[in-house]
């Protein structure tokens, strides 16, 4: 197809692409969305014209000058979402503490499980959103019947949200979530105060990711191991985390402050720039 420019985000299924655009000088542009690239990406790197990045700490593993941070790429809901506008469409009270807990699009299992061992408690302080994964929706579920009918009308379970997801997230005064690439993204794009538990069984690139916002009062960091802890675990970080309001502000300004909504504009004019380049 001899295209005037290429882009690619990670994978090993980017790297022939990136062999091929480097052998025909088709100048590419590679996207790093976590802090540090895994063995792909660090290929690719070294093959690209530029390499676009989520945050400026990727420097320390990319050479050559060709780091460009350019923030993470956003869908447009998280530019056009408030909180008003979220709580409202999930007919959520706007004074209501509200937590939102995750584990990405399969769910994670260690998290589920601290979360329906530590219902009465969580459910005590704030309405709870949980959003579990098809893997432990039957799990999940099952607890949910379990509770009182007042319980139940304040935890909001779900196997999967899809176009909702967002207003969860914008509605959410703290959330519980793995410390994936999106976290970067979009939970300084909303603000949001967050316990990030990296998931462990993977490269480390999560548990960069997650003391990133750490270092800089975003999020506080929960070891998998430890969410069941009764003294230090999920239900004991959440209740002191909601139960003083100057500590979850203090987050929420600190994640305010990362949030960078241009990202996905920023990639863009890197790409056209490497296609210029082709008609130079």
């Amino acid at each position: 197809r001899r295209p005037d420019g290429a882009v690619m985000a990670g994978g090993f299924v980017g790297g022939p692409v990136s062999i091929a655009a480097w052998l025909r000088r088709v100048p590419s542009v590679v996207f790093l969305p976590d802090i540090e690239p895994g063995l792909a990406l660090k290929v690719m790197a070294r093959l690209a014209w530029r390499v676009a990045a989520t945050t400026s700490d990727s420097a320390a593993y990319v050479g050559g000058g060709k780091l460009v941070a350019t923030g993470y790429p956003l869908r447009e809901q998280f530019l056009t979402t408030t909180r008003a506008s979220a709580r409202s469409r999930l007919g959520l009270a706007p004074d209501e503490r509200v937590l939102l807990v995750y584990g990405g699009s399969k769910g994670a299992r260690s998290i589920n499980r601290a979360v329906v061992s530590a219902l009465d408690a969580l459910l005590e302080r704030s309405i709870v959103i949980h959003v579990s994964g098809e893997s432990d929706w039957a799990e999940v579920d099952a607890a949910k019947s379990a509770l009182s009918a007042a319980q139940q009308t304040r935890y909001r379970a779900y196997a999967y949200l899809h176009e909702e997801m967002v207003d969860a997230m914008a509605a959410a005064d703290l959330v519980v979530c793995r410390s994936g690439a999106s976290s970067l993204g979009e939970l300084p794009a909303l603000g949001l105060p967050a316990i990030l538990v990296p998931y462990p069984h993977a490269w480390r690139y999560q548990k960069v990711n997650a003391e990133y916002l750490a270092a800089r009062g975003a999020a506080e960091v929960l070891e998998d191991r430890a969410l069941a802890d009764p003294e230090h675990g999920l239900a004991a970080r959440v209740a002191a985390l909601l139960d003083d309001a100057p500590a979850l502000e203090a987050m929420r300004s600190a994640s305010r402050r990362l949030g960078r909504l241009d990202g996905a504009d920023n990639i863009a004019v890197l790409l056209a720039q490497a296609a210029e380049r082709t008609h130079d």
